[in-house]
This record gives structure tokens, sequence and C-alpha cells, in this order.
């Protein structure tokens, strides 16, 4: 079970990993720091403290193809850096050409190759993995294709619980190696608190898909299966009405995910 950085960015980078380790966590998910010092900090605690790490993808920039392209590979080369479980990337931007994004899938592809290290593309809205109709064609075009599981996103963008897309979920779970641990709704990618008693139907659904997924990799021989909490801040978390104030707390909400979680998948 990892803990996203993402949520507690106003912590200083060893209070962040402290808090983690003492919460539980088996390691991160997050991107590489750009400051050097952060840098070493984050390496040095995960090496001295035998944590995992899930490395981010996110910060490729360029509106262009051309541009994205070229800061998509440098930053993949970034994220390796660690030797992490994987690397989760936002690929993509979802008004490339189809031709565009599925270059940049085999791009990935190169990159595993060279490196050795696992590149998953996350099923992230704005990116090429948006919604299971365009997944569906990528998983025809790419067999080879592997997957963070964040169905949340999927979910807001049908505005539904996938009733009517069983075919592109059955392929969406063969081919998930991550999972982003976050229930979303028909109207959103995350409920205010999965705790609560109206939001056990979609907490209930995503249990059934995380299920298959685990037993999937388990079938597969997967020696790890990781697994993030990935309940987010501001504005995915709503706030009271009139303040800044989150109506729930971040990681009293994610710890609760990683108990539920490490508990249901102890003996898998």
């Amino acid at each position: 079970m990892l803990s996203p950085l993402w949520g507690h960015e106003n912590l200083p980078l060893k209070v962040f990993l402290n808090k983690v380790k003492d919460a539980g966590y088996d390691g991160v998910d997050t991107w590489i720091p750009e400051k050097r010092n952060d840098k070493k900090i984050l390496f040095d605690f995960l090496a001295s403290h035998q944590l995992e790490i899930v490395t981010h993808q996110h910060r490729a920039e360029g509106n262009r193809f051309k541009d994205f392209r070229s800061s998509f590979i440098k930053n993949l080369h970034e994220c390796a850096e660690p030797q992490p479980l994987l690397i989760n990337s936002h690929t993509g931007r979802d008004y490339f050409s189809y031709d565009q994004n599925l270059a940049l899938i085999d791009d990935a592809f190169e990159f595993t190759e060279k490196t050795g290290v696992q590149v998953v593309h996350e099923t992230h809205r704005g990116r090429l993995g948006y919604s299971p109709q365009m997944m569906r064609h990528f998983f025809k075009s790419r067999p080879a294709i592997k997957i963070t599981a964040d169905l949340s996103h999927w979910v807001c963008v049908t505005e539904s619980m996938l009733e009517n897309f069983g075919e592109e979920v059955d392929e969406a779970i063969s081919r998930s190696l991550y999972i982003h641990a976050r229930v979303g709704f028909e109207q959103g990618p995350q409920v205010s608190d999965p705790r609560a008693p109206e939001w056990r139907y979609a907490l209930d659904r995503f249990l059934g898909w995380w299920d298959r997924i685990v037993q999937y990799n388990a079938a597969q021989g997967v020696r790890k299966m990781p697994i993030s909490t990935e309940f987010g801040p501001a504005p995915y978390m709503p706030r009271v009405p009139n303040s800044k104030f989150p109506i729930v707390n971040l990681f009293e909400v994610n710890n609760y995910m990683r108990e539920l979680l490490s508990a249901r998948y102890h003996s898998i």
C-alpha cells in the first residue's frame, strides 16, 4: 500500500515521509522532486527504511505534440532514476490525434525495453485514456499496453457506474498493474467520504473492480501489486461552504482506505 504525496505538498518532505512510514504504508507514490536536496532526502529515506516507490510522470509539457513528446521521454528517464516498481504516466492529451497518442505508447514501450522500468498509462481525464470508449481502440491496437486503473475518471466521464462498458472494464482489469484506490461517482472523480453510508454503493462497485484486478494479477504470478490510496485535496475534496476547510481529513480518509484494502487483500 502506497501513500500519495498529492495533498501533502505543504509539508517538508522529511515530515511527510516519516508520517507515511509511521502510518504503516509500504511506500509512496510521488513525482521526482525538482530540488536536488529534496531528491536526495527522498531516495535516502526510501533506501534506509526499505520503502517502495511508484514514480509519477505528469510533468510532460507542451500543447503541441512535438513539444509534448520530447518532454514526455525526458520525464520518463527522470522517473526511472530511483528504480521504481513502475512509472505511472499521464500520457498524451485528449485532443492529440489517435496516431499521435499511439506514438507516445510506442515511445513508452521502447523506453521500458531499454531501461527495464515498466510504464503504465493512467486512465485519467484529459489524457489518452480519458474514457473507456477511447481506451477500447488502444487496447485493440496495442495488446501489450499496461495501465493504472483509476476508474473514478471513467465513472465521471461516462456519468455512470460503467454498466454499459463491461467489455472495456474486462480489458482494463486484465491490463492493470497498478490501482489508484479513489472512489468516484457519476458526477465526479471523488466521493466526499468513502466511510459515509450514502456512498456505500460506489465503494462496493469499486471494491468489486479492485478485487478482480488483484485476483487477476495474483493468478498471473505478479509478485507485487501496488495500490495507492489516492483520495486527493481540494478541488477533488469538497470544502465546507464559505471556507477553505476540507469537509474531512484527507490523511484519515486515505488511512481508512489503506486499512480496508490491506485487510481485504492480506491473504492474496
